[in-house]
């Protein structure tokens, strides 16, 4: 694992195309529409860096699903609901209230290999962790399944991952847009935030606080990272649909793909980015 230390240590750069996939929940399933217009426009990043939905997304993108292959695969009630994707605990003392076992389980027989070294495209991981207060970036070793669990675990929400005497959470806690190490490894850096700040008009219900409280401080928390990208694409699915919102992942990956085609027509200079595959093992 490397650690925010590590992340300052020199690299030098290669001449490709990275990613960086924002956390959101269901409004993370823009990235696949996302995703799809860039191939579409022969944008095809090689490195891949993602919190919590982006991380899930990211994962499988790297390990060679298209975007039309996830869509299935939600079709089929796999990457689907929030509900086919947790398994409920009985007790309210444990330190979350379900369990990653069925998305664990989903890597391992979407992924076999379940290893970061095998995937056809580099991905980096984030996680944060509870002991020392600070987010981390897992981009290698053969435990796929346990950080990207790590990553999704929405705190209180699922149960913490612990390795070794550590407990970590989701990566979007800390950095939701987990750019710093793209930057040190690509020239150019494309990123999807689909949590944009957006200006409250009326807040009816204390759970419309209690979200826009949480968005506010998942956008503050990914400032540096939005600062690190060349290129940065902002799907407003969140405009009209919640991070819970997984009925609606037609619509949401409509977003995503709009968004971007917007984006280039108005960026063509992305158009002569590096998209050629680079091997970086």
């Amino acid at each position: 694992m490397n650690m925010i230390k590590d992340l300052l240590k020199p690299t030098e750069k290669n001449d490709v195309t990275g990613i960086c996939l924002s956390g959101g929940g269901a409004l993370g399933l823009a990235h696949l529409g996302a995703l799809q217009s860039l191939e579409d426009h022969g944008i095809f990043p090689t490195v891949i860096a993602g919190s919590s939905m982006g991380a899930i997304i990211g994962t499988f993108y790297a390990a060679g699903y298209s975007p039309a292959d996830m869509l299935q695969l939600i079709k089929d009630d796999k990457l689907y609901k929030i509900t086919k994707l947790m398994t409920f605990r009985p007790s309210f003392l444990r330190s979350g209230l379900s369990t990653h076992n069925m998305l664990r389980s989903l890597v391992k027989e979407l992924i076999p290999h379940n290893s970061f070294e095998q995937l056809n495209k580099r991905m980096q991981i984030c996680v944060v962790n509870l002991n020392n207060a600070e987010w981390e970036i897992v981009d290698s070793g053969n435990e796929l399944d346990k950080w990207l669990a790590a990553s999704a675990s929405i705190p209180g929400l699922f149960e913490t991952v612990k390795s070794d005497d550590t407990f970590y959470v989701d990566g979007g806690l800390l950095n939701n847009v987990p750019s710093q190490k793209l930057a040190k490894v690509c020239s150019t850096i494309i990123g999807v935030d689909v949590i944009p700040h957006l200006v409250p008009t009326e807040l009816k219900k204390p759970i419309d606080t209690l979200a826009f409280a949480v968005r506010a401080m998942q956008h503050q928390n990914s400032n540096a990272g939005r600062e690190l990208c060349d290129y940065l694409i902002e799907p407003m699915a969140i405009e009209k649909f919640h991070e819970f919102s997984f009925d609606a992942y037609q619509e949401i990956y409509q977003y995503g793909y709009e968004a971007t085609t917007k984006y280039i027509v108005g960026h063509s200079e992305m158009l002569k980015v590096n998209s050629v595959v680079s091997q970086l093992k």
